[in-house]
């Protein structure tokens, strides 16, 4: 028996999603990659396009909420402005486990779209704010899609949270 490769049901539900919403994107497959860097290359896409998703644990003033937070990939993420927002005092990374538990994805591969009751979605507005399209790994390193902004916001409807580094 074969071993179903690790995020192969979240790319499926993802393209269902997409179709059965009439979403206008496009999926390209490419060398499996989880850079943001090499793989906006591939994709002939900006970096600033690329959808980086960062599945992290709010802790603090009662607050214990695992978030996946998505941030355009030429960003860097600010984990404390993050965990203010959303009410918690501290916020670092999900474990591997927890990443896998949350998601069923490898590091790189995860989509900017929470398919998990208990991981909340939260994206930085800049994503959507340069560029009519966005791009992401989806669910496998070795494909992408890239999706019209305006069908993202409106399918996986994201909290919008500006929690990215500013440069001072």
């Amino acid at each position: 028996m074969t071993e179903v490769v690790k995020g192969t049901a979240t790319h499926q539900r993802l393209i269902a999603l997409l179709s059965q919403e009439g979403a206008t994107w496009r999926e390209v497959s490419h060398a499996p990659v989880g850079k943001c860097e090499a793989v906006s290359e591939i994709r002939g896409t900006a970096l600033g396009q690329g959808a980086k998703a960062l599945v992290c644990k709010v802790k603090g003033n009662g607050v214990n909420q695992h978030v996946l937070a998505i941030l355009a990939a030429d960003q860097q993420a600010d984990l404390a402005q993050l965990a203010t927002h959303l009410g918690g005092l501290r916020a670092s990374l999900a474990s591997p486990a927890e990443v896998d538990e949350l998601t069923g994805c490898v590091f790189g591969a995860i989509p900017p779209f929470s398919f998990h009751p208990n991981l909340k979605l939260v994206a930085d507005p800049l994503l959507f704010e340069r560029y009519s399209e966005v791009a992401f790994n989806a669910g496998l390193l070795e494909k992408s899609v890239i999706l019209k902004t305006e069908d993202y916001l409106r399918i996986a409807q994201p909290e919008l949270v500006t929690f990215r580094r500013m440069s001072s």
